[in-house]
C-alpha cells in the first residue's frame, strides 16, 4: 500500500469516526458531473468517462448505506443531454441501462425512475420499468434514477397531471383554481410520497443546480465539490456530510 493511500484511509476513518449519525441527511441528491472532463484530462474517451462515473455509483450507495441515508437521487441524464449526437448518446444510454440493471440485481436498493419515460428509447424505458418492478419489495435505500429528467419539465408535468386528474373527477377550472396549492402540486411530482432532499451534492466544481429538483430543493443544503464525479472518494462524501451536519438549517430565508 502506498503511503498516500494509507494517509487517505486514516484521514477518512478519522472523519467518519467524528460523524454524528443523528445529523446525517435522510435524502441526498447527487448531480454526477464531470465524467467527460475527467476522461479528457486522463486521455480517455467520453464513453470511458461515463463508464467510470457509472462504476462509482455502487461505491456511493455503499457509503450511504453505512451512514443511514434513506433516499438517494442520482441525476444520470438530463432532458438537455438527449440532444447530444447519437455517437455519444447511444453508448451513454447503454451504460445507463447496464447500471440500472446492476442496481436492481444487487438486491439492496429499491429503484425508482424519475423523469419523462416517453422521451427515452424503448429499450431504456423497458429497463427502467423492469428495475422498478423487480425491486418494489426491497427494504434498502430508495434510489431515484433521474434519466431524461428536467426540473422545469417535472413541474410542468405535475401541473398537467393535476389538471387531468381534476378533469377526470369533473372538477371545473374555477374549482381547481380555488383549491390548487403547493401540496396538490407536490402530490403529482415524480418524487411524490418521498421526503425532499436535505442535501444536494454536485461534483466537478460547477456551482449551480442546472434545473435539478427545482421544486423539492427549496430548503435543501448544497455542497459543491471540486473533483470530477469518477474521482469522487469516500472522504469527499464524508466531508459533505460533515459540512451538512455543521450547518444550522433555516426553513425561511
Amino acid at each position: 500500500m502506498k503511503l498516500r493511500d494509507l494517509v487517505y484511509r486514516l484521514y477518512a476513518h478519522r472523519v467518519e469516526g467524528r460523524l454524528d449519525h443523528a445529523q446525517v441527511p435522510k435524502h441526498i441528491g447527487v448531480i454526477l458531473d464531470g465524467n467527460r472532463r475527467w476522461a479528457r484530462a486522463d486521455g480517455r474517451t467520453p464513453e470511458q468517462g461515463h463508464q467510470a462515473g457509472a462504476d462509482k455509483i455502487q461505491e456511493l450507495l455503499g457509503w450511504c448505506d453505512e451512514t443511514d441515508v434513506e433516499v438517494v437521487t442520482l441525476w444520470m441524464l438530463s432532458t438537455d443531454n438527449l440532444d447530444r449526437p447519437a455517437k455519444e448518446l447511444t453508448p451513454l444510454l447503454g451504460i445507463i441501462e447496464n447500471t440500472v440493471r446492476g442496481l436492481a440485481a444487487d438486491g439492496r436498493w429499491r429503484v425508482h425512475h424519475v423523469g419523462q419515460l416517453d422521451l427515452l428509447p424503448a429499450e431504456t424505458q423497458t429497463v427502467l420499468k423492469e428495475a422498478e418492478q423487480a425491486t418494489l419489495d426491497v427494504k434498502g435505500i430508495l434510489v431515484n434514477v433521474a434519466v431524461g429528467y428536467g426540473g422545469r419539465q417535472e413541474i410542468a408535468d405535475a401541473v398537467r397531471s393535476l389538471i387531468l386528474e381534476a378533469a377526470d373527477n369533473g372538477t371545473s377550472f374555477e374549482e381547481l383554481a380555488e383549491k390548487v396549492d403547493v401540496e396538490h402540486i407536490t402530490k403529482h411530482l415524480y418524487t411524490r410520497g418521498q421526503p425532499d432532499p436535505d442535501l444536494i451534492i454536485r461534483t466537478s466544481g460547477e456551482q449551480r443546480l442546472s434545473g435539478f429538483m427545482l421544486w423539492q430543493s427549496a430548503h435543501s443544503e448544497y455542497y459543491f465539490c471540486e473533483v470530477f464525479w469518477p474521482a469522487f472518494r469516500k472522504v469527499d462524501f464524508l466531508r459533505a456530510l460533515r459540512d451538512y451536519a455543521a450547518r444550522h438549517r433555516r426553513y425561511g430565508y
